[in-house]
């Protein structure tokens, strides 16, 4: 949500990013799970899926993540068994072990996330016996229905080195979140390639990386631009997450050292410029990492100028 306005604004000018996503030929278009964040209207994540996905007509519509400790797997399974029958083929789910909340949210939805987060791995297991339609021959008490959702691509997302050793173990699609978290980066890639367990779902690894991309018709103009991500990400990092502000010129001077650090220990993920600047930097991260997707993040204040950028990324790849 930008300063200014309310969910159903936000939820509006994500709508339209998905249509301009489609109509710019991306593949796939994600959202997040969130809880309690005054800036996210991002709580009911399989709701605003089904929006979107009956919003556009070839996309790919996806979970970037489900926060998987905050959810029963069977009730996942429902949900997820719904959307793939009323949008076959078209439906991703990626999970996440973080539960995307403050520690209390767990209070409020009545689960214990500590415990759900160490069950993570079995959660998984049971989530793809219930989409593999393979739950009564499991002995499983209860079959969700809809529940077998043969369409739904399932990947484990992650920031360290855990989704990228589970991943790797059960022979799924990786999706590595370098644009907040760079660091571990190259070591989470090797782990996931080097460990790789062949699968029914994957004969080989499929890895996507996450990156910070921010184009413009200038170096300049989309530096400007990026001055909104940079504000969003302080504020997190320091406790004081909110809605999205306006860019701001010369943002980074204004900061403490450390807070300017921080930003800068994000380059590596980060594509912010014109086309030619976007092609060379996310090219530098394909040759780097071996990818065979890029997810494309990066929120920008205006609306056009964001619809805009996802435009030039697409096209300063293709060419």
């Amino acid at each position: 949500m930008r300063e200014g306005e309310g969910p159903a604004q936000a939820l509006a000018n994500t709508t339209r990013m998905a249509q301009a996503a489609e109509e710019a030929g991306y593949e796939r278009y994600w959202i997040a799970e969130h809880h309690g964040h005054p800036g996210i209207a991002g709580s009911a994540t399989s709701v605003v899926m089904g929006h979107l996905a009956a919003n556009t007509q070839t996309i790919r519509i996806g979970a970037g993540g489900i926060m998987l400790p905050n959810h029963s797997p069977f009730v996942i399974a429902e949900q997820f068994g719904t959307l793939d029958a009323l949008y076959p083929d078209r439906i991703d789910l990626g999970l996440g072990r973080a539960p995307g909340a403050r520690p209390d949210f767990a209070h409020a939805i009545r689960r214990d996330t500590h415990s759900a987060a160490e069950r993570f791995p079995q959660d998984v297991a049971e989530l793809q016996i219930y989409l593999n339609g393979q739950g009564e021959a499991a002995g499983a008490r209860m079959i969700p229905s809809p529940g077998e959702a043969p369409g739904v691509e399932m990947w484990i997302l992650g920031s360290s080195l855990f989704g990228a050793h589970l991943a790797a173990q059960l022979g799924l699609p990786y999706s590595f979140a370098a644009h907040f978290a760079p660091q571990l980066l190259d070591e989470a890639v090797a782990a996931y390639r080097d460990n790789f367990q062949p699968s029914e779902t994957l004969a080989a690894p499929r890895l996507m990386v996450a990156m910070a991309v921010i184009g413009a018709d200038s170096d300049a103009e989309a530096e400007h631009l990026a001055t909104t991500l940079d504000q969003a990400f302080v504020a997190i990092r320091t406790g004081r997450p909110g809605k999205l502000p306006p860019p701001v010129a010369s943002y980074r001077d204004t900061l403490p050292h450390a807070a300017r650090a921080m930003l800068e220990g994000l380059g590596a993920a980060r594509a912010v410029g014109s086309p030619a600047t976007l092609r060379e930097r996310i090219g530098r991260m394909v040759e780097r990492t071996g990818a065979e997707e890029i997810m494309v993040s990066g929120a920008i204040f205006d609306p056009e100028a964001r619809i805009r950028s996802l435009q030039i990324a697409k096209e300063a790849v293709a060419a």
